[in-house]
């Protein structure tokens, strides 16, 4: 009996190893790669695995990995580039900031200042300030006028200033109107002065310009009194009598 049962044992043992050959055979042929050792498999899926690594780090072979590359490359370029072109623009900037065109003070030296009597307003008078110089000059507030000896400074009509400082050009004019007296009679100290002397601003108030200037005067004299006031400078005669 145990004779039997022993065959029947390894008979059963053979016919499940059978079945299970059979089945790993018929999954191979239906999946259409065929019966594989399977160590051959492993080793396979290996070099595929290694391959593909090597693909990635190999320059060249990946587009991602030129695509980040030249990326790189245009940015370093780039930055170079405007950062070129930054620092000509500043450097022009610089080189504008300073030139010999920049206006020199207007004084005595670089201007010819003439004086012509006006009937109206009554009473006033036209000083016109011409460029002489060969750069451009900056009539800056207003004129101190003296005539003769006198020993007060006359003042100005504080709504004359202009919103900007009167620049000439070479060969440009600019002017101040000067009311000599008061219209109505009211001013005091009335008296006829025969030289006048045009004293010019610098850049801060009441500073020195420079050279003075002196104004021929009609031959009978110019009668001024106490109300003798000038205009800042202007662009433009019309301007400057209106005051």
């Amino acid at each position: 009996m145990s004779t039997i049962r022993t065959a029947r044992a390894a008979t059963r043992t053979a016919l499940l190893a059978t079945a299970a050959l059979a089945a790993l055979t018929l999954t191979a042929c239906e999946d259409g790669t065929g019966t594989k050792d399977e160590g051959k498999a492993s080793a396979s899926a290996s070099q595929s695995a290694s391959g593909q690594g090597s693909g990635t780090a190999t320059p060249g072979t990946n587009s991602a990995s030129q695509a980040g590359g030249s990326t790189k490359g245009t940015g370093t370029r780039t930055g170079k580039g405007s950062s070129g072109s930054s620092s000509g623009t500043s450097a022009s900037g610089k080189g504008k900031g300073s030139t010999s065109s920049d206006p020199v003070i207007c004084n005595g030296a670089n201007t010819k200042v003439t004086a012509q009597l006006v009937s109206r307003p009554v009473n006033h008078m036209l000083l016109t300030v011409k460029n002489t110089g060969s750069k451009p000059c900056d009539l800056t507030y207003f004129p101190y006028l003296r005539f003769d000896e006198m020993q007060w400074a006359p003042g100005a009509f504080q709504e004359s200033m202009p919103q900007s400082v009167t620049t000439l050009e070479p060969g440009a004019s600019g002017y101040a109107g000067v009311r000599l007296s008061a219209p109505d009679g009211s001013g005091e100290n009335g008296t006829t002065g025969h030289k006048l002397t045009v004293i010019f601003q610098g850049r801060t108030p009441r500073s020195d310009a420079g050279a003075t200037a002196s104004v021929a005067l009609p031959a009978k004299g110019v009668y001024y009194d106490s109300k003798l006031t000038s205009t800042y400078w202007q662009s433009s005669a019309t301007d400057a009598l209106n005051w």
